[in-house]
């Protein structure tokens, strides 16, 4: 059985939440695997009640991704490739996890869908906000004269998302031999 993730008030924390939604196909999207650990639930039975419900789940609201998804995904969070699941998983976008609720019955269902859509809402407000930073400084760089040109660029660098960080050996490099 998946880990209990609730909190005294039997609560998700959106954190916890947050943390789970990945970006696939230009979608945000909960995999099965996370949405059964979040209701308590095996994925098995998860996707058994999606599955006696496909009518309710179009490929807008959930839909599974490909072997290179999957394996790029694995590589992605270091899952073995021994043992686990051999299927691809479910990705549930934000309508899919709405619907999950009318599949789902249970109070700990309903909770944890309260939980995932203030998380969806809370992920579209931060992009609204990031979207208006972006065009009240282009405002301002068109106002400002050259003198602000090198706060402007460091404060575009700030903005930008972090790089993927570069695949090198793992490990200490050897200091200085102490003689």
């Amino acid at each position: 059985m998946a880990k209990k993730l609730a909190t005294q008030t039997g609560l998700v924390p959106l954190e916890v939440v947050e943390r789970r939604i990945v970006l696939i196909r230009g979608h945000k999207v909960l995999l099965d695997i996370n949405l059964a650990e979040l209701y308590e639930v095996t994925t098995g039975n998860l996707n058994l009640a999606v599955r006696r419900n496909e009518d309710r789940f179009p490929e807008d609201f959930m839909f599974q991704l490909t072997a290179a998804e999957f394996e790029n995904l694995r590589l992605q969070f270091a899952r073995s490739s021994w043992g686990g699941r051999r299927r691809p998983p479910y990705a549930f976008t934000e309508q899919g996890v709405a619907m999950l609720s009318s599949v789902l019955k249970s109070p700990r269902a309903v909770q944890v869908n309260i939980a995932i859509m203030r998380a969806f809402v809370r992920l579209r407000q931060l992009l609204a906000t990031h979207r208006d930073l972006a065009e009240k400084l282009a405002e301002m760089e068109k106002k400002y004269d050259k003198q602000f040109k090198i706060v402007f660029e460091i404060i575009h660098q700030l903005m930008e998302p972090p790089a993927e960080p570069k695949k090198g050996r793992m490990g200490f490099a050897p200091g200085p031999k102490k003689h």
